[in-house]
Parts: structure tokens; sequence; C-alpha cells
């Protein structure tokens, strides 16, 4: 399958789990609280969530698959595009508001990708040492974790910020295995390290839509991701980009960063309208 085709699938999966796990997440922690990993212990047991959850997955594999010949820049754009399928599917499924400027904040993100796409060059990424690989992807996420601990049960915004950089270690050390034969993949440590950030992204992610709003915390959650994987892609992994259209990559970056997080942060109506969504799943 093409990586274009399979960078598709996972954007439209990824946007369909993200409105369905945001429904479960709030009426799990509507009915009995909890934080973490006690909070997605619960949302495992869900239905609701885990069709949310088989979404994600869903998305994560098309992305992985993708990643074995696109850059990364222009397989998070993509990612982040579910922010906009999402905030649609949210108004035709949960009855969101959907105002002028956050249409207009849909027509940048898909102008940016758009452009990504255009100047973006098929490569193999290069290979990542796995002891560099450990210590430059794996520490900074010890460190998060304690920072976010010593702040106790974390702010949304510093939950989000690190599920972002959770995930951009996911995705750049998917991007140097996915070339890979899948019968390497367990004895190669980066991909347990890509499964230990996948769950920590999770349950940071589970817990910050729980207690905050849905877009905002998925908008900076991709925007750290976005930033963080391009530029580790194109100065360490060897990202190609059409000779000549640079400059395509850098505002095709700033229009998906700016749409994502404008339709993160506008203000809207959903919160009556998610937990009516909530209760008729129940």
């Amino acid at each position: 399958m093409p990586g274009q085709v399979e960078l598709a699938v996972s954007t439209v999966a990824y946007a369909t789990g993200i409105v369905v796990q945001t429904v479960a997440a709030r009426r799990a922690y509507r009915d009995r609280g909890g934080a973490g990993l006690g909070l997605l212990a619960r949302l495992a047991a869900d239905p609701l969530y885990l069709l949310g959850f088989a979404g994600q997955a869903t998305g994560f594999a098309f992305a992985f698959l993708a990643r074995a010949e696109l850059p990364l820049y222009l397989v998070q754009a993509a990612t982040c595009g579910a922010v906009g399928l999402a905030t649609a599917f949210g108004a035709l499924a949960l009855g969101w508001r959907v105002r002028t400027s956050e249409l207009l904040m849909l027509v940048v993100l898909a102008a940016g990708i758009v452009l990504l796409a255009s100047a973006s060059a098929p490569a193999i990424a290069h290979d990542i040492p796995v002891g560099p690989g450990l210590a430059l992807l794996g520490l900074p996420l010890l460190v998060g974790v304690a920072v976010v601990r010593a702040g106790r049960t974390g702010s949304p915004v510093s939950l989000a910020v690190l599920a972002g950089a959770a995930f951009a270690v996911v995705a750049i050390s998917s991007r140097s295995i996915a070339d890979e034969p899948l019968t390497t993949l367990p004895l190669n440590p980066l991909a347990w390290l890509t499964i230990l950030a996948a769950l920590l992204g999770q349950a940071c992610l589970a817990t910050a839509l729980a207690r905050g709003s849905a877009t905002s915390t998925v908008a900076t959650m991709d925007a750290v991701t976005m930033v963080v994987t391009s530029v580790v892609g194109i100065l360490a992994l060897g990202d190609r980009i059409v000779p000549g259209r640079e400059w395509e990559v850098g505002l095709g970056l700033g229009l998906v960063v700016a749409g994502v997080l404008v339709l993160g942060f506008a203000p809207r109506f959903a919160v009556a309208g998610e937990a009516r969504s909530a209760r008729e799943a129940a």
C-alpha cells in the first residue's frame, strides 16, 4: 500500500478515536474521578473507550507503516489534521458548534498539509544507535514524568505537553525502525521504548482529556509533537525536502501548527453536547 494511502487511513482513524475517547474519558472521570493509570485502568473496561482506543491503535499502525518512507514532518502534519477531522466529527455527532473562524482554520490546516505533501521527498530514515537512542529519547521522558509528579496531579496543559513529548518519542523511534522486518522488532530495544512511550502518552492524554478541554488538550499535544519530530527528522533522521521547496515546508509547518492551536483554543460550546452524548452512549 502506498505511504500516502496509509497516511490517509491513519488520519481518519485518529480523528474517530479522539472523539470517542473524549466522550468515554469524560464519563469515567465524572462518575468516579481519578487520574493517570488508575483512570486508564477503569477506561480499559469501558467498551466505548476501547472503541476509541481501537481507532487510535489503527491510526498508529498505519502511521507507523507510512513512516517507513515518508518524512516525519508530513506524517505528523497529517496526524495533526486529525484535530480538524475530529472537529467536523464532533460537530456532526456531538453537537459541537463550529464557527466561521474555525472553518477558516480548517482550510488553513488543509493548506499546510498540501504544502508539506508537495514538498516532501520519500526516503528511508537513518538508523538510530540503540544506546544513544535510549538515552536521548528515554531520559527526557523520565524527567518529564518527575516534573509532572512533583506538581502532584499535574495541570491539563502540563499533561498535554508530556503526552506530546511521549508521542514525539514514538514517532522518532518508529521512523528509524519502520523499515525493518517485523520479525526483528521484538529484539530491538527501540521498539520497546516506542511501546512504553505510547503507553505514557496515552495515560497522560486520558487524564488531560478528562480534566480539560478536549480540543485544546489534543492541540497542545499535537503542536509539541509536530515541532519536535519535524526538527529531529530533518536534522538527524535524513528526512528529505524537494530541492527549492524548503520554503513550502517552513510555511506548511507554520500553517499546520497555527491551525491546530487556533482550533484547539478557540472558545466553543461543546461541553453540554459532550455530556449529553456521553449519557446517550452509556
